[in-house]
């Protein structure tokens, strides 16, 4: 982990200008295309859940914008790597915040991901118990294919990102599923949020 030198960024004005606002963040909800991803968690028994957030993550770890976070003396620091706080429900329906260590391995990381689960569906806690925000948050809706989506926030200087995953759906032969992301406008613009998705696709098209 690092700090980021305000002073001299090149968005030293835009991230003092959106963080000084009552509500900095902002939102975009866009498809994807899962269908290569869907078939191959169907042919080699993978949680199709496992697979999109691990491309996600891989999405989120390429795009240096997204280790920012705002410290509590408001400074910058840039995480090494971003982890992910995933949901994950009960089966009284109620759910639990996970924290999933990310791995570019795919076999690591779904080994991490049970290890949660397991943590998860074996206890009553909302929280896990690590404590940190190098992770981004993110649910599962697989019940509405939504076009729009609104996260909670909990401080102005709350800086991690906010995913949301709907439910996918067959367009012009291909599965869609669209992905709503919440961000902090002081740390991450709509042309970071243009990497993310270009990468996130990418990432899910060469699943193999």
């Amino acid at each position: 982990m690092k700090h980021l030198d305000i002073t001299t960024w090149n968005r030293k004005e835009h991230y003092e200008h959106f963080k000084q606002l009552v509500d900095p963040y902002f939102a975009v909800t866009a498809n994807v295309d899962v269908s290569k991803a869907y078939q191959y968690a169907k042919d080699n028994n993978v949680p199709f859940f496992v697979l999109y957030l691990h491309a996600c993550m891989k999405a989120i770890n390429g795009v240096e914008n997204f280790k920012y976070r705002i410290t509590e003396d408001e400074k910058i620091v840039i995480h090494d790597i971003i982890h992910a706080s995933a949901t994950i429900m009960r089966p009284n329906k109620t759910f639990g915040f996970s924290f999933i260590h990310y791995s570019e391995d795919l076999n690591e990381f779904y080994q991490n991901f049970l290890n949660e689960k397991t943590r998860i569906l074996n206890s009553t806690n909302l929280f896990p118990p690590v404590n940190s925000d190098n992770c981004i948050y993110c649910s599962a809706i697989p019940w509405v294919n939504f076009t729009g989506h609104k996260e909670p926030k909990s401080s102005i200087n709350d800086s991690v990102t906010r995913l949301a995953f709907g439910k996918f759906e067959k367009q012009g032969g291909n599965l869609k599923m669209p992905i709503s992301i919440t961000v902090n406008h002081a740390l991450i613009d709509g042309y970071h949020i243009g990497l993310f998705f270009e990468q996130f696709q990418k990432s899910l098209d060469s699943i193999q």
